[in-house]
């Protein structure tokens, strides 16, 4: 697996799964009805922030990570990030692989940690992946989430010393 820089030329490949894991509703606070054009302008962030993709030999995208400022003035020392994995790659580690590169992308670009604002409890894969690499629930917005199976649950924060 490789990981390299995202290209508007990617958009075509990413937007099927990030359509379907967007409309499902069970992991990500975005909007379930974010139409094409709107998802690329939010998905596709401004240097210096980063999308990535990473890719397979035969150059299949398996998933994208957005990874970014997650504040501004004097919390611009704190990096997040967003993952998308197609679920037709699920269980394959691309998630794990994102993950450390988004870390090591933080670390070298001079930020201090990185914090996860909304971690659906739900989502255990996710939290378990995060903190296996790190990464600790320092809070829970209790109800923050309204799950379409589940109802409302906690929206952890998660957070990682770099």
């Amino acid at each position: 697996m490789l990981i390299r820089e995202a290209t508007t030329e990617d958009w075509p490949a990413i937007w099927p799964f990030f359509h379907e894991i967007v409309a499902a509703g069970e992991t990500l606070t975005y909007p379930t009805d974010l139409g094409k054009e709107d998802a690329q302008g939010w998905w596709f962030v401004a240097a210096p922030n980063r999308v990535v993709v990473a890719v397979d030999e035969a150059g299949v995208v398996l998933g994208t990570a957005k990874m970014n400022r997650n504040h501004m003035g004097n919390g611009s020392h704190v990096a997040s990030a967003t993952y998308m994995v197609d679920p037709a790659h699920s269980g394959k580690g691309v998630g794990r692989a994102l993950c450390a590169y988004s870390v090591e992308w933080a670390r070298t670009s001079g930020f201090r940690s990185m914090q996860f604002n909304a971690v659906v409890e739900t989502n255990t894969r996710a939290v378990k992946l995060y903190e296996s690499l790190g990464f600790e629930v320092i809070g829970t917005l209790p109800e923050g989430f309204n799950h379409p199976a589940e109802g409302y649950v906690g929206l952890h924060i998660m957070h990682k010393a770099l």
